[in-house]
């Protein structure tokens, strides 16, 4: 069934959009982080995410039969042996200890030409540990006054 296989299709072909991603994606590995539209960042996010995967399951595999075996599925994703040795064999490292979560998306205001919302993707740092939760207090109840009252009260003064 194709159930919930409508998303992000981004006004392309498949071809193009394959392509699309694998260049948004060797661009931010390369550069760590880069500048594009808010959808594309969304629909780039889960393809960048499964690649550090592969990523670091070669490096967690003992077998270099499966280390190749991951970095070639990764090129023939991305489609860039530069990207590709540089995510497998320097950024891989700060990425084994985070259980996911390997990109941020921050919007950005909108461009100027079209208004479209802009967005900037960038990788997470290993140290990184994201926003603090905001700690709810739980609240006094404060013990409803009867409407009466009230008015009374405001009546008086």
């Amino acid at each position: 069934m194709r159930h919930g296989k409508h998303r992000f299709q981004l006004g392309v072909k498949k071809e193009h959009r394959e392509s699309l991603m694998a260049n948004l994606a060797a661009a931010l590995f390369r550069h760590g982080k880069i500048q594009t539209t808010l959808v594309k960042a969304k629909a780039l996010r889960p393809f960048a995410e499964k690649l550090v995967t592969l990523s670091c399951k070669a490096q967690r595999s003992g077998d270099s039969a499966k280390r190749l075996h991951y970095r070639r599925l990764a090129v023939a994703r991305m489609r860039d042996h530069e990207a590709v040795k540089k995510l497998f064999d320097d950024q891989v490292s700060e990425f084994l200890s985070r259980p996911g979560g390997y990109t941020r998306i921050y919007k950005l205001i909108p461009r100027r030409g079209d208004a479209a919302e802009m967005a900037l993707i960038e990788l997470v740092k290993a140290d990184d540990k994201g926003y603090r939760r905001r700690s709810r207090k739980p609240r006094k109840s404060q013990p409803i006054k009867p409407a009466m009252a009230v008015n009374a009260e405001a009546a008086s003064e």
